[in-house]
């Protein structure tokens, strides 16, 4: 089983900015394709940024596009989320989440959330004008 957990978010100004962190721990996972997504109240879940942990390829909203950047850090087994410029369409409750498959590089730019098996419990970014 594996366990996700977010730590990150805050309150913060236009323009300013965060760094989301996803830690990982557990065992039995093999997949390649982990993201961000975010769900604010009364909208759907979606999709932020994907990468692709075989290359190193990502994918992003193009919400977020340029202002937004997904990295991970293999040592410590944690995805990071760099979000500047941050806007008040950005706030919203923010989960990381992985894939227990082995998926295409195609298949994980799609931000498909029945993709992703593992989930975080979320962690909270607002953001006021």
């Amino acid at each position: 089983q594996v366990t996700l957990v977010e730590s990150g978010g805050d309150s913060v100004q236009a323009g300013g900015s965060l760094r989301l962190s996803c830690a990982a721990s557990g065992y039995g996972y093999s997949g390649n394709c982990e993201g961000w997504f975010r769900q604010a109240p009364g909208k759907q879940r979606e999709g932020v940024a994907t990468i692709y942990t075989i290359s190193g390829n990502t994918n992003y909203a193009d919400s977020v596009k340029g202002r937004f950047t997904i990295d991970r850090d293999n040592a410590k087994n944690t995805l990071y989320l760099q979000m500047n410029s941050l806007k008040p369409e950005d706030t919203a409750m923010y989960y990381c989440a992985a894939g227990r498959g082995y998926y295409s590089d195609r298949s994980c730019r799609s931000m498909n959330l029945t993709l992703f098996d593992f989930w975080g419990q979320g962690t909270q970014v607002s953001v006021s004008s």
